[in-house]
């Protein structure tokens, strides 16, 4: 393995190392703010795009190609294990998933296959290795995958939810039947991560968006306790693991627990704070509020300043949003951020 000194900004960044400036990239950063991803989208559905390696790698350089990110993350969807375990999944326009059949008692989890990742879910190790030979030696390509929880909301929702209550009514009320569902996703989600890493990944990220509904208690029954089994899993000398639990900013300390080698940090909280529960010892990925790209640049960029002074010395920090970057953002604007968060970081470590 090469020395620190030689790996890419954003790896050093995930390792803890010191950096010359702070890497950059956002998530959801291909996709429908941007014209050249809407072309793409005319002539084809979300599912064929997520199935086709080579649009996928056109897609997934479409924003390194246009403003210059430190890392770049696979276009693919959170709920590609879903169609192989038995649950369809469709997108209707200006809607979310939806998924049927949900889950609705405890004996429809055992009606859900184990489905074998390399066979069914091939597509994506496809097209991770396209795209990670497209890039440049100085942009790491970040393969992702969704955490148990958050699979698992959609299974028992059937789409989307503000409350995740359904979700939360069948931890409490078929425990047993719950365990084995958020095993097999678990374990399909280390084997959905390696396939990536054994295609060229160079980093993963386990999305757990919704997690943030549980409380303390529940989170580390429910979220922290197969995280862990995650990064444990698909552990790997070179290639950092990010975890990524949207809402759980006041139990950061819960989080980190994981082991990952750095945590996501959502726009709740400033850095500085974060910093304070998860320990000097990993790495931070965020937080600026993706709202913040609508307004205009005169208050985006403080924002953006706050973010980075917040990060302290910048050591170990990856700058990136709280969330996913909005539909309606004006790409103008991810080019000025790119670039502030290049020169400004920079100009702090000199």
């Amino acid at each position: 393995m090469s020395t620190v000194e030689q790996q890419p900004l954003f790896l050093r960044a995930c390792f803890n190392e010191h950096t010359e400036r702070t890497p950059v990239w956002l998530m959801r950063q291909a996709g429908r703010y941007m014209a050249e991803y809407r072309a793409i989208r005319k002539d084809v559905d979300f599912w064929t795009l997520c199935k086709t390696p080579e649009l996928c790698c056109e897609v997934t350089l479409q924003p390194i190609e246009a403003f210059g990110m430190d890392a770049a993350i696979i276009f693919s969807d959170l709920l590609v294990p879903l169609p192989p375990m038995g649950a369809s999944v469709t997108f209707g326009k200006g809607m979310g998933p939806v998924i049927e059949p949900r889950i609705d008692r405890a004996s429809d989890v055992d009606k859900l296959g184990r489905p074998d990742v390399a066979d069914t879910m091939g597509y994506v190790g496809d097209a991770v290795n396209v795209t990670a030979k497209a890039l440049p030696k100085d942009v790491p390509l970040i393969g992702f995958a969704g955490a148990p929880f958050t699979l698992a909301g959609y299974l028992i929702e059937g789409q989307g939810s503000k409350t995740w209550m359904k979700t939360k009514a069948f931890l409490h009320q078929e425990p047993k039947a719950a365990e084995k569902l958020f095993g097999m996703l678990a374990d399909i989600t280390i084997d959905l991560l390696k396939l990536q890493m054994d295609n060229g990944a160079r980093a993963v990220q386990v999305f757990d968006s919704w997690v943030g509904a549980l409380d303390p208690e529940d989170y580390k029954r429910w979220g922290l306790a197969y995280t862990r089994r995650i990064v444990e899993g698909v552990r790997r000398e070179g290639v950092p693991v990010i975890v990524f639990a949207k809402g759980t900013g006041t139990y950061l300390d819960l989080v980190a627990q994981c082991g990952a080698d750095v945590i996501g940090v959502d726009w709740t909280q400033p850095l500085d704070r974060a910093r304070a529960l998860v320990g000097p010892n990993v790495a931070l990925q965020g937080n600026l509020d993706p709202g913040r790209l609508l307004g205009p640049w005169d208050a985006l960029r403080p924002a953006l300043d706050r973010v980075l002074d917040a990060a302290g010395d910048g050591k170990g920090h990856i700058f990136n949003l709280g969330h996913g970057i909005d539909r309606h953002t004006d790409p103008a604007q991810v080019k000025r951020l790119v670039d502030h968060v290049r020169t400004a970081s920079a100009a702090r470590r000199g």
